[in-house]
């Protein structure tokens, strides 16, 4: 086995074992690309149909990294060659970030993905990230970014905020991904200095080697974009020089909330509203983001046996989610915050505080959940503190209309609390904090002493009509607007590209759809059809 292991190390033994043996054999590696393979070159041929010339055409970067995003990328790489960008795809063959495979594996998956992509030439260029020459040396100031990202890796993995470096099997994940993260940042570093791209593409952009690039992109002053999707088919959330993953809505704001709201829209948004209260799908979307349709609030509060005094409601978010991290504001973290939130109200028996668990954490046992948090915080709970568990039987939207107060960290949960007229105490650096309809503490002085002024008049600090009418103006942009059309999604790809061929988006029925986000995800500034 030593033998072996020494063997499989040696230069080119990895090219010859796959060129002579492995090419050709069924792939038995979670890493395959056999079905991009066998789809491109097809694809490529309706590409050639549609090429069309582009007098301002962009010099794309686009990095991709994970099997699967390897093969929306290609993809979405030919529509923009189409489109007459010169693109470069640069891949990243790893399948498991938090795992260290060996060399002769990590090159076969080099060679596996350069046999998928090849006959995506002359369309698009194709280099992978493990074959560039890194520098040697960083400046100083990119060390901090490295050390951060790798944090919210290991976070991001464990599913949880703590990372305790005096744990082996922790230290171990955050020195893996200080290495990979350093080697990135070396490759990435040189390769933009000398090749020079209009604009960086990246999935995410915020958490793995997807955020060092991001940030590399941006520390040379290079156009960068980056995009995730929601739980609509046919749609993407995308951000021009920020992670999509933060939710910068500046630009919304700033450009579309200053318009009203007609009947129409404010129907639109009552209608989603009204299917998550009725634990219902709705519009291109499997997901549901309750299990229990709503009960009334009176049959809810009989359920948790609350009475007159006024109601508090925290609603959480599911930890180790990329949305929630790099959040925090006065609070080193969510845990931070539920901790010293639930023993702060531990001594206030003249409310009653309810404490919503994610119903999102049922889809992430792995993840520490917040009601576990809550209990090391108050091993003997007081009867006028409730935990709502992820599985409860219990709506959201019931607690929502019960509640006098609500207090929020990154969760929509906040803004639906004020789109209700609640006031809401906004935590963490969400979306739609700062937006005129909540209360915004910097620091834990502010945090307790606005906590003591709502508690002693919440009459007083109820949402004016005005205050109301921007949170459902605000709601409307960020539900209705701030996703853009797109044809594929991560997942379910495949089943996706049957609906919306390569052929059919290249049409003028999916130019008519998506022609503008094309352009977007190369940088053209926004506009509002």
């Amino acid at each position: 086995m030593i033998a072996k292991k020494l063997l499989r190390d040696l230069p080119f033994v990895a090219d010859v074992d796959w060129m002579i043996r492995s090419k050709n054999q069924t792939r038995r590696d979670h890493y395959n690309l056999n079905h991009l393979q066998k789809s491109l070159p097809s694809a490529v041929e309706v590409t050639k149909k549609y090429l069309r010339k582009n007098d301002n055409a962009k010099k794309v970067l686009f990095f991709s990294t994970l099997h699967y995003w390897i093969e929306q990328s290609a993809y979405l790489g030919l529509v923009l060659a189409g489109l007459g960008h010169d693109v470069t795809l640069l891949t990243l063959p790893y399948s498991e970030w938090h795992k260290e495979k060996d060399k002769f594996t990590q090159r076969q998956r080099v060679l596996h993905t350069k046999d998928a992509l090849s006959s995506l030439s002359p369309l698009i260029k194709h280099a992978s990230m493990l074959d560039l020459k890194p520098v040697s040396v960083l400046p100083s100031v990119l060390q901090a970014d490295i050390e951060e990202i790798s944090l919210w890796d290991a976070q991001y993995t464990l599913m949880r905020e703590e990372v305790n470096m005096q744990d082996p099997s922790d230290k171990d994940l955050y020195d893996l991904r200080i290495k990979r993260n350093t080697f990135a940042a070396q490759a990435i570093y040189e390769y933009l200095q000398t090749n020079k791209p209009d604009v960086v593409l990246i999935p995410n952009g915020l958490i793995l080697e997807m955020g060092i690039v991001f940030r590399m992109a941006r520390h040379l002053n290079i156009d960068a974009v980056t995009y995730e999707f929601n739980d609509q088919r046919e749609q993407i959330w995308l951000a021009q020089n920020s992670s999509i993953m933060q939710q910068d809505t500046d630009y919304l704001v700033n450009e579309r909330c200053n318009l009203p709201v007609t009947d129409e829209m404010f129907e639109r948004v009552a209608d989603l509203e009204n299917a998550r209260r009725g634990a219902r799908v709705w519009g291109k979307s499997k997901r549901l983001w309750q299990y229990v349709s709503s009960q009334g609030a009176d049959e809810t509060r009989k359920a948790l046996n609350l009475d007159s005094r006024p109601v508090v409601m925290l609603a959480a978010n599911v930890l180790g989610d990329s949305l929630t991290l790099g959040r925090d504001i006065f609070a080193s973290s969510m845990t931070e915050w539920i901790t010293k939130t639930v023993q702060y109200f531990a001594k206030r028996n003249d409310v009653q505080l309810v404490i919503r668990v994610h119903p999102g954490e049922k889809l992430v046992p792995q993840a520490k959940s917040m009601g576990t948090v809550v209990k090391e915080a108050l091993p003997e709970l007081p009867s006028h503190i409730h935990v709502i568990g992820a599985l409860d039987s219990i709506n959201t939207y019931d607690l929502i209309e019960i509640a006098d107060v609500g207090l929020a960290y990154t969760t929509t949960v906040g803004l639906e609390t004020a789109m209700n007229g609640r006031p809401v105490i906004s935590c963490g650096q969400t979306h739609y904090r700062g937006r005129g309809f909540t209360l915004d503490p910097n620091s834990w002085d502010e945090y307790y002493s606005t906590l003591e002024k709502v508690l002693s008049d919440i009459p007083a600090h109820r949402l004016n009509e005005k205050q109301i009418e921007f949170a459902w103006n605000y709601a409307y942009r960020f539900f209705f607007e701030y996703p853009q059309p797109f044809p594929w999604r991560l997942m379910n790809f495949w089943d996706d590209l049957e609906v919306w061929s390569l052929e059919r988006v290249f049409s003028d029925e999916g130019m008519s759809q998506f022609k503008d986000t094309f352009d977007f995800l190369v940088g053209e500034k926004f506009t509002w059809k």
